[in-house]
């Protein structure tokens, strides 16, 4: 709406001082006139764009969807990539009258507890679209 009002400022502007001076003076227009404006892909660059196109893909390269879900046992851990070698986990448990997050940190290698409801998790080594 500002671009609009300063537009329509700019365009009478320049049209009263094209009248006043007799002189040729170039109208004014919007750049994006002719093709609308611009989609995020077409603007996306560098990592940004890497990432669109591989959730097109139907990939998920930095993990934003839902996790698949596992039972976390000792034999079945919950997976959690990280591209390092360690990672912090977040756990939400809910007791009678409380519920807390635990934080706690995960180390590739063997699946690791924790120490609060007992579920098991595994570091697994990911790597990145790009």
């Amino acid at each position: 709406m500002a671009a609009r009002l300063l537009l329509r400022t700019a365009t009478r502007a320049a049209t009263t001082c094209r009248a006043a001076r007799s002189a040729s003076v170039p109208a004014l227009t919007r750049c994006m006139s002719g093709r609308g404006i611009p989609t995020d892909e077409e603007q996306a660059t560098g990592l940004e764009k890497i990432i669109m196109e591989t959730m097109k893909e139907g990939k998920d390269p930095y993990n934003m969807l839902k996790p698949k879900s596992y039972s976390g046992t000792k034999e079945d851990p919950n997976i959690v990539p990280s591209i390092t070698n360690r990672r912090i986990v977040a756990v939400s448990v809910s007791e009678e009258d409380n519920t807390a997050i635990v934080w706690f940190w995960i180390h590739e290698g063997e699946a690791q507890r924790c120490p609060s409801c007992g579920s098991y998790y595994k570091l697994v080594h990911y790597d990145l679209p790009h």
